[in-house]
């Protein structure tokens, strides 16, 4: 069979289970990768090389530095200290969702939500609140400023990938305000929305403070890291090597400061990493390296050219919506896998800055997984965790929640991106 045909049919066919099957993405993405192999739609060393080693090694790397900042409990002694200073819990709430935002700058979003979730939870039983809307509020608001910066979530890592950006560029792009900022103005918009959602909560927050900190050496190692990768963007400006490399060291050493501090055995805090979602990375690598080889990602993107024609807000508007509403329903890795480089071909044939496109395109797959309980790992882990302590979610519940807050955020860092990158 024509490698070009097996290609397209196996990446179908994936997409179809990730859909169906998302609890078993992992194995669809590892079969489909092998599959493309054994069947010589790509050779071993072309799918080798579709993988982005630079990427993975920011991502196992953060992963593990991230890890070890959650258990110095540093997080959680600080979303203590601003539940106990806030005025009253519809502040707190609000408070909390603002720290879960920022941590989920730097650290990945689900965990995020295991660093937070506990205060919130324990907030709510002493108020004799319903928990929902306050965990729903933490996981949508980490999925939001996921994507503000390189190392913040696997889809802004893949941006970065695709478009060789390094950390810096994440806030000022070739002399522009870059996402960053777009993020920002989306997180400034959503807030207006959670404020109106939590606005009745007038009661006086406090909680008996418990958390105590293990060690605030892991804090040092977070804050070290991000100036490494911000000098890195000075010295390896293709984004090929340094940043992974840099990641990498600090996990080592993360894991070191672990068995020294704690006497934790290393190999116990390896298997403890989430391996699932690194390995999924890597299926779709080599699925989506597929597609470019054998010529499929030209082909979508002269289709798409011809139907945006010479106008180009639809055709920016055309791939932030859609970003939206496919993330809402399907996990936004492969999605925006396969998308960067339709985008990339797309913005070369309408002869435009392609951060036009790539940056509206994180924005929409980002953004618009915050719609449902299934558009994102945060959300599933949040109302895992909401079932677990007896409260359910209904989709509707999440929904209600969620749609205003993405289409306030999506709009707002739509048109920033727009106004900037036309």
């Amino acid at each position: 069979m024509d490698p070009k045909v097996i290609s397209l049919v196996i990446f179908i066919i994936a997409y179809i289970l990730f859909i169906f099957l998302p609890q078993k993405r992992t194995h669809v993405a590892i079969v489909s990768a092998l599959l493309l192999i054994l069947s010589r739609a790509v050779s071993f060393k072309e799918a080798f090389l579709s993988i982005n080693w630079n990427v993975m090694g920011i991502f196992i790397g953060t992963l593990v530095v991230a890890d070890t900042f959650m258990e110095s409990r540093v997080p959680a002694y600080i979303a203590e200290i601003i539940v106990n200073r806030a005025k009253n819990t519809a502040w707190a709430i609000l408070a909390i969702c603002l720290l879960s935002g920022f941590i989920s700058a730097f650290v990945e979003n689900v965990a995020t939500v295991l660093i937070v979730a506990p205060i919130a939870l324990a907030l709510a039983k002493k108020l004799k609140l319903n928990p929902i809307n306050m965990m729903i509020a933490i996981a949508i608001s980490s999925n939001l400023q996921g994507a503000a910066t390189l190392i913040g979530d696997p889809p802004s890592m893949l941006l970065a990938g695709f478009a060789k950006m390094n950390f810096m560029d994440f806030f000022i792009y070739k002399g522009r305000p870059s996402i960053f900022f777009a993020v920002e103005l989306g997180a400034f918009a959503s807030f207006a929305v959670l404020s109106f959602i939590f606005q009745r909560h007038k009661e006086k927050a406090q909680l008996i403070r418990e958390e105590k900190v293990r060690s605030w050496m892991p804090t040092f190692i977070l804050i070290f890291l991000i100036f490494a990768l911000a000098l890195s963007s000075f010295f390896d400006i293709g984004f090929n090597y340094m940043a992974g490399v840099i990641c990498m060291i600090f996990a080592l050493f993360s894991l070191v400061f672990e068995k020294i501090m704690r006497r934790r055995f290393i190999l116990k805090s390896i298997k403890s990493l989430d391996w699932d979602t690194s390995l999924f990375l890597m299926g779709i690598f080599i699925i989506v390296g597929a597609l470019t080889i054998n010529g499929w990602i030209i082909a979508i993107s002269n289709i798409l050219s011809g139907w945006v024609g010479n106008n180009l807000f639809f055709g920016f508007s055309l791939l932030v919506f859609v970003a939206v509403f496919v993330s809402a329903f399907v996990d936004n890795v492969p999605f925006l896998a396969a998308m960067l480089p339709v985008a990339i071909k797309m913005s070369e044939n309408l002869s435009v800055n392609p951060a036009l496109f790539l940056f509206g395109l994180l924005i929409g797959a980002s953004l618009g997984g915050n719609i449902t309980p299934i558009g994102a790992s945060a959300n599933i882990v949040a109302c895992g965790l909401l079932k677990k302590e007896g409260y359910p979610v209904r989709f509707g519940r999440f929904v209600k929640i969620g749609l205003p807050f993405t289409l306030a955020a999506v709009t707002a860092a739509y048109l920033f991106v727009w106004l900037i990158w036309r």
